[in-house]
């Protein structure tokens, strides 16, 4: 190998390298722009008021360690702990009939043949593009008349009736990915249609409903506009309500107990998604999302 050669592989190792390196540092950057806010509210929460609006360092100058007690103690009567009881009361059964209402209506779509289904599906996609906002007076006009308001229920009892079109899509998608020659073997084996459902499809879409899982509860859990319209009474607000009551009850606000009571708020969301991020990834990359 000659001279010039050595000298070709030697300064293409070196862009390979420098190329990686500008790569790393430019991903890195990226990764400090997008997790600084969340440690900024972190840090938040030891910060005095004027420390808060007067810098952007993430080290409290003075630390306050009554961000937390203080704001747990809530408003009046109410604390977080009530409006934490009150998120979950909400989210855990939505999120729960969501995931059952989609894989039943999925399954109906991807493996049965009916009168007028491709009508029906196509309804169900196109309902995808309804903005929320076209839909909130009739919906609160008929929750009114059925005595609705001030619970769950407007929340609860539309999950278990799959209202929520984006999930039937996904998972419509997923178990058209399944081999038919799976039903038909359990068929041969005396399986009925339910059977095939509980024993066959629902344990092969784990990664899919968990797909839906997260999103629903991320989604449910982060809601502001609903509760708002839906919920009236104190008792019963959930996080979102909570934490902007909390900017309204006094004259000078206490930014560190808001933002301590932030900081709790995301925790079940973020070790939601980091205790099934595997299974979320595959569900996503498999759902016929992508095409």
């Amino acid at each position: 190998m000659n001279n010039d050669t050595l000298k070709r592989l030697q300064h293409s190792r070196i862009r390979r390298i420098t190329r990686k390196g500008i790569t790393y540092l430019f991903l890195i950057l990226l990764g400090i722009i997008m997790i600084y806010p969340l440690l900024w509210i972190v840090s938040a929460s030891f910060k005095t008021n004027n420390e808060i609006f007067s810098s952007l360092s993430l080290i409290p100058k003075v630390v306050l360690l009554d961000g937390y007690s203080k704001g747990w103690a809530g408003v009046g009567q109410n604390s977080f702990g009530l409006f934490f009881a009150n998120t979950f009361k909400m989210v855990v059964p939505t999120v729960f009939f969501t995931v059952i209402s989609s894989l039943l209506v999925a399954y109906g779509f991807a493996r049965f043949k009916f009168r007028f289904k491709k009508a029906l599906f196509a309804l169900v996609i196109a309902s995808l593009m309804l903005p929320n906002e076209v839909i909130i007076i009739p919906r609160y006009m008929v929750f009114n008349k059925l005595g609705w308001l001030n619970t769950y229920l407007p929340f609860i009892i539309p999950a278990a009736f799959a209202t929520y079109s984006f999930f039937i899509f996904m998972l419509v998608q997923y178990i058209r990915s399944i081999p038919r020659e799976l039903d038909e073997s359990a068929r041969i084996d005396g399986c009925g249609s339910f059977p095939i459902l509980t024993k066959i499809i629902t344990p092969l879409c784990v990664p899919s409903l968990i797909s839906v899982t997260i999103f629903q509860f991320v989604w449910r859990w982060n809601d502001f506009i609903n509760p708002l319209i839906y919920i009236s009474s104190v008792k019963h607000y959930v996080l979102s309500l909570a934490l902007r009551m909390s900017l309204d009850v006094t004259d000078t606000i206490a930014w560190n107990q808001t933002m301590a009571m932030s900081v709790l708020s995301m925790v079940p969301p973020v070790l939601l998604f980091f205790f099934t991020q595997k299974f979320f990834v595959e569900g996503i990359s498999t759902s016929g999302l992508k095409g």
